[in-house]
Formats: structure tokens, C-alpha cells, sequence
């Protein structure tokens, strides 16, 4: 869930009303948030960086609350403010419009064919005779930010640009061209540079230096120019210096560059949304025309959209799966204090209008859930279920458990590692190539730790001995897990797998210790050594492992894992310097 900063006198000025930290915080629970934290800027940077670091900061309270990741309209004051003035009857649910301007008078974005070949989606919305105060001026950045780590996808989706309207001169035209043809004065920068220069620039900014990747190893590198050839932007990385805007800006031009055009709508109207509130008209926004070339011609369309719908529900269904008894025009009413502006029109039926603040409203049970966050979780009566059951163990799991403690009593620790590992640790470092395993990848990762799912239990386990050498030897590690495969017969193409994997680190490799612990849990589950109906091993060859010190188990003639000594140069790449023997099995077949 993303945290947002507010500071705790503005709000309270916003919301026209004082609230103690207690109250405030069940008010954040009633409306389905979490007030996560009461800080100050200062104990903020004094843990993040140290008390030195800290002395100049600002001691005024500071509320850190936890927003659910697909409300994009509360990731700012101005968005948490009108949801709760509403939520309390304070206040209707504002109405958003576009501004009445002749085709003529229209701004116009021109996006060039050559554009497809790396960011081929550009929207724009402007906001006129804009006033902005030092904390509306933050809170317009900082929602931009909270945008681009969210939706935007760390601007690889989306990224947005902002610029003072009146420092520039439309049409404006969004193009690709190649890096030493892009030279402008970046965003707070005093000199003049070419695209190739900018990616050395901010090759080790500590915020743009994640995002060069995006483009930089591109022929052509986006970029937004005015009708003089001016630079207004070179997305998805930095603005020109020279649109800056300022607590002086009176009109924005707001442009956003994508891959994918429905999350650039969503952005788009989300800034709009939140933001018109400051211009002398309220909620109005000015549409920009959006001329797309491409190479089977050219598409005119107008943005923001701003587009209000309509949904009915059915009170039956609503309280079958709320678990309430409420009336149509009670649950009209409940709707409307989530700015889901609602009315009764028979005595089953509602008619929803969902705002183009609501983007997270995509089906029926969102809606429901909207019912029960203005009703109260805590009001719905708790009853028995209608039907009784008996309650079972998953056999799977049980067997798990059985297993867990009867190896611990063997003198080996439990670990528990992490279900995603990076390429490396899954591949490289156990001398496979990653191409060869039938592994899940992420597509999105965080970070390189979890790029991929596990298709076995070794690397973490390696990974907790490396953490673990000061220990005394020798050192006895098991984990009984899920892996996942990747299963082209499956559902979603992809299953889990429960590993039970053993590892013993010493000053001699201690192969008898893991051959007599993998006969101990088949002693444990019954099984023989026998090829026709029980276990046995065979001599195999992996490159994980020792040449001719490493063998297959199977069961029932099919194997289910291998033993051995790991190899030496597996020891090195986990930085380990003692010989390691291991086992590891799929417990599934024993259930």
C-alpha cells in the first residue's frame, strides 16, 4: 500500500476541523485507510539518515497514512481532503467539466510516426488561471511522484510532464529523434546538453539514475518541442529548465507519454481531478488535441476525457454479499458518501454514477465494497454460517508439519527463504543457464533479489549459510517449501511444487550425513528401498554438483530429486569456503 506525508495542520485546516491523533485515526479506519504513523519531517530524516543530518529540519507534525495502491485519488491532500469532507456530509462530490473553447482556440499536441518505435502514446490537459500556494505547489510534485512509483510503473507505463504554459508556444509536437539531435537545459541545470550527455549527467542521480534504462539503449530518445523548436521535456527522464513551473504559474500544460494509453488517461484525469480545484473556474479542465500519426494514418482525439458512467446494482446482491439488510435508498445514500454519486430507481435497483476520479471501480463486488467501507465493518452483525462443516488439515500441509518436526529432532534448523530469487542465484551461480529452467520471471521486479520465482529450495538456503558462517561447524539446514514450475497445462501456466531440501556444511563434505537423513524421512514415510514400489538412487552427472558425487533419487521408478556434494565453484559464487553435501526432494508423490 503507498504511504502518503500530510502534514498534520494543513489537513486540519482543510477539513475545517481539529482532531485529536485517535480520533483522526478511526476516521481513517471508518473511510478504509490506516493512519500509519505520527512523525515529524525530522524524526523522519533522523532514521533514515542520522541525527546530523536532521538538525535543520522542520519539527511540525506530520501524518504518514496508508492508502489502498488503486486509489490513485487519495494520493494527495487535495484528494484525501474532498473524500472525507464528502465521506462526512460535509460537502457534495464535486462535478468535473471540460471547458467550452472553439475547435479553433484548442491547444494541439502533434505525435510523430516515429514515436512508435519507443514511446507511442502521448495525452495532454491544461489548467487555467492556476493559483498555487507552497503546500498546493508540493502536494502538485509530490502526487506526480506518488503516480509515476503506482500506476506509472516507475514511469516505465507513464511519465508525466508538467510546464508554465505561458513560457512556451503551441502547437507542441512529440517526436523521436536521435539522442545528439535532443540539446536543451535540463530542470535545474545551468548548461546545455545533448541526450548522450543527460544519460552520463544522471548516471548516478540518486533518483532519475533508475529510470535512464527506460530509454538509453534506444536509437531515438523521445522528446516534447513547442512550435518555436523549443524543449519542453525529454520523457521519461527530465524536463527542460526552461517550462519549469513555479508558485508564479498561472496556466499548465500537463503531458503525459506512455506505452499504454488507459493508464495514461488514468493519470491524466487524476492530476486534472485533483488539481482544478485551484483554478478560478473549479473543476474545470481545458482539453488539448491529440493528433496521432501512424503509419496507416492519423487519429484526432481530444483529452482529458473525464467521462462519467452509469452502473446499476442490485440491492438484493448487495446485501447477500455485504452481509446487511439495507434498503435501495439506504444504500444510494451509503454510495454517495464514497463520492459515488447514487440514486434509488425502483425498490431493487441503484444507479451508480462513477466519477472519473474512481478508476479503481471496474466491477460490481468494487461497488459492494464501497457499501461496506460507508457502513461500517465494524457494524455488520457477526452470525453463524448457515451450514456446518467439518474442518480438515490439507494433507499436503499435514505431511509438511510431520516432516518439519522429524527432521528438527535429526539435529538440522529450519530455515525459511524467500519465494523469489534473482536470475543469478537460480542460474549463474548454480553454473545452469537461466534459459534451461523452467523458472516464472517477474516482470515488473523491485529489485534484482526477486526477479524470478524458485524452481528449488538451494540458493536460499546457500544464501542463509553465507549469512550464518561465524556459526560453529558444523552447520545443519533444512526447508520443507513451495517452488513454483513453470506448467503450460495449467490454468495459469504456472505450479506450485512442495521441496523438501537438506544441507550439511563442514570441514569434510559429510555425504553419509545427508545419505542417512534422506533414509531416515523414507524410514519416516514408510517407504522401502526397493525400485519396483519404494526408493533407490542412481549415480547421475548435474553441474551443480561434484563430478561422479552426485545421484538421482527416484520413487516408483520416476525421479523426484537429487543428493550430492556441491560443486566448488557453486561454493565460491555464494562465497562460501566449506564443502557442502545436499539433498532435495518433491514430497508430493508421498502424500
Amino acid at each position: 500500500m503507498p504511504t502518503i506525508n500530510i502534514k498534520r495542520d494543513v489537513l486540519f485546516k482543510a477539513l475545517n476541523k481539529t482532531y485529536t491523533d485517535d480520533e483522526f485515526s478511526q476516521l481513517c479506519f471508518e473511510f478504509g485507510l490506516e493512519l500509519d504513523e505520527v512523525t515529524s519531517e525530522k524524526q523522519m530524516i533522523s532514521k533514515e539518515q542520522g541525527k546530523e543530518q536532521s538538525s535543520g529540519a522542520s519539527e511540525e507534525i506530520i501524518y504518514r497514512i496508508d492508502v489502498p495502491a488503486n486509489r490513485y485519488d487519495l494520493l494527495c491532500l487535495e484528494g484525501l481532503v474532498s473524500g472525507l469532507l464528502v465521506f462526512l456530509k460535509k460537502i457534495e462530490p464535486p462535478k468535473f467539466k471540460l471547458a467550452q473553447v472553439p475547435d479553433t482556440s484548442l491547444q494541439i499536441l502533434r505525435v510523430t510516426s516515429a514515436t512508435q518505435a519507443i514511446r507511442p502514446v502521448a495525452v495532454a490537459a491544461i489548467l487555467r488561471n492556476v493559483s498555487l500556494t507552497p503546500d498546493s505547489y508540493a502536494s502538485f510534485i509530490d502526487l506526480q511522484d506518488k503516480l509515476h512509483q503506482n500506476v506509472c510503473r516507475k514511469r516505465t507505463l507513464v511519465a508525466i510532464g508538467t510546464h508554465d504554459l505561458d513560457t512556451v508556444q503551441g502547437p507542441f509536437v512529440y517526436d523521436a529523434l536521435p539522442p545528439k539531435d535532443i540539446k536543451f537545459i535540463p530542470l535545474n541545470q545551468q548548461k546545455e546538453y545533448d541526450g548522450l550527455e543527460l544519460m552520463d549527467l544522471y548516471s548516478t542521480h540518486a533518483q532519475l539514475k533508475q529510470y535512464l534504462p527506460i530509454i538509453k539503449d534506444s536509437k531515438v530518445f523521445p522528446v516534447i518541442k513547442d512550435s518555436n523548436g523549443i524543449v519542453l521535456s525529454l520523457p521519461p527522464i527530465i524536463n527542460s529548465h526552461h517550462s519549469r513551473i513555479s508558485l508564479k504559474t498561472k496556466n499548465i500544460f500537463i503531458e503525459c507519454t506512455a506505452t499504454d494509453k488507459t493508464k495514461a488517461k488514468i493519470v491524466l484525469d487524476t492530476l486534472v481531478c485533483m488539481f482544478s480545484q485551484y483554478c478560478d473556474k473549479k473543476f474545470v479542465v481545458e482539453p488539448v488535441r491529440v493528433e496521432t500519426i501512424t503509419p496507416d494514418g492519423s487519429e484526432l482525439e481530444t483529452y482529458p476525457v473525464l467521462a462519467y458512467r452509469k452502473e446499476k446494482i442490485v440491492v438484493k446482491s448487495v446485501n447477500k454479499y455485504v452481509g446487511v439488510h439495507e434498503s435501495a435508498d439506504s444504500i444510494a445514500t451509503l454510495l454517495s458518501r464514497m463520492c459515488l454519486k447514487s440514486k434509488q430507481t425502483d425498490d431493487n435497483h441503484v444507479e451508480v454514477e462513477v466519477p472519473p476520479t474512481r478508476h479503481d471501480i471496474i466491477h460490481a463486488c468494487d461497488i459492494y465494497e464501497d457499501v461496506a467501507i460507508a457502513y461500517g465493518y465494524n457494524n455488520i452483525v457477526r452470525k453463524m454460517p448457515s451450514i456446518s462443516t467439518v474442518s480438515h488439515q490439507y494433507p499436503l500441509n499435514k505431511l509438511s508439519d510431520q516432516i518439519r518436526g522429524e527432521i528438527a529432532e535429526c539435529g538440522f534448523t529450519e530455515g525459511l527463504t524467500f519465494s523469489l530469487c534473482s536470475r543469478d542465484d537460480l542460474a549463474t551461480k548454480l553454473q545452469k543457464k537461466i534459459e534451461d529452467i523452467p523458472a516464472v520471471h517477474v516482470s515488473n521486479p523491485k529489485t534484482l533479489e526477486f526477479q524470478v520465482a524458485r524452481t528449488t529450495l538451494l540458493p536460499g538456503l546457500l544464501k542463509t549459510l553465507v549469512a550464518n558462517k561465524k556459526m560453529p561447524l558444523p552447520l545443519k539446514l533444512f526447508e520443507v517449501s513451495d517452488v513454483v514450475l513453470k506448467d503450460a497445462s495449467t490454468e495459469v501456466g504456472a505450479r506450485n511444487e512442495r521441496h523438501l531440501c537438506a544441507v550439511y556444511c563442514n570441514k569434510t563434505p559429510g555425504f553419509e550425513i545427508i545419505h542417512g537423513l534422506l533414509d531416515r524421512v523414507m524410514q519416516l514415510l514408510e517407504v522401502p528401498r526397493d525400485k519396483e514400489k519404494g526408493y533407490y538412487i542412481t549415480s547421475s552427472d548435474d553441474v551443480t554438483y561434484f563430478p561422479q558425487r552426485c545421484a538421482q533419487i527416484l520413487y516408483r521408478g520416476k525421479v523426484i530429486g537429487l543428493m550430492g556434494i556441491l560443486h566448488p565453484n557453486v561454493l565460491s559464487n555464494f562465497e562460501l569456503t566449506m564443502p557442502c553435501s545436499v539433498f532435495e526432494i518433491n514430497i508430493e508423490p508421498f502424500v
